[in-house]
């Protein structure tokens, strides 16, 4: 028998009806000992797990702290003080409820300047 291309099966497949393909598929899990639920499952139970808001705080300010007070400032508006004693006392969250990307973009500018931060 001449090997298909996957443009001929999906041709033959378009001229099928929804019951003649739903018997194919049963006859390719039976042959091949598969299932076509499984992968669907799994990629739906990923896209459920990924978190829509995140909190990101500051793990260690590093040796920076001066830029560090900047950067937590300009984040969240803190005084002067507040923030420099967030920044010495450490675990301070920058930012809650934010999405992962933007949570991410802060990480990088933290990072850059030398502190750790953690999103959760």
């Amino acid at each position: 028998m001449a090997k298909l291309s996957k443009e001929q099966i999906i041709e033959s497949l378009k001229e099928m009806s929804m019951l003649e393909i739903s018997d194919l598929v049963k006859a390719v899990e039976e042959t091949f000992g598969v299932s076509a639920a499984a992968p669907v499952a799994a990629v739906a139970a990923q896209v459920v797990e990924a978190p829509t808001s995140v909190t990101i705080s500051l793990a260690d300010a590093g040796a920076n702290k001066v830029a560090i007070i900047k950067l937590l400032r300009e984040a969240t508006g803190l005084g002067l003080m507040e923030a420099k004693t967030a920044v010495e006392k450490g675990g301070a969250i920058i930012k809650e409820n934010i999405k992962p990307e933007e949570a991410n973009e802060i990480k990088k500018t933290f990072e850059a300047s030398g502190a750790k931060v953690k999103i959760e």
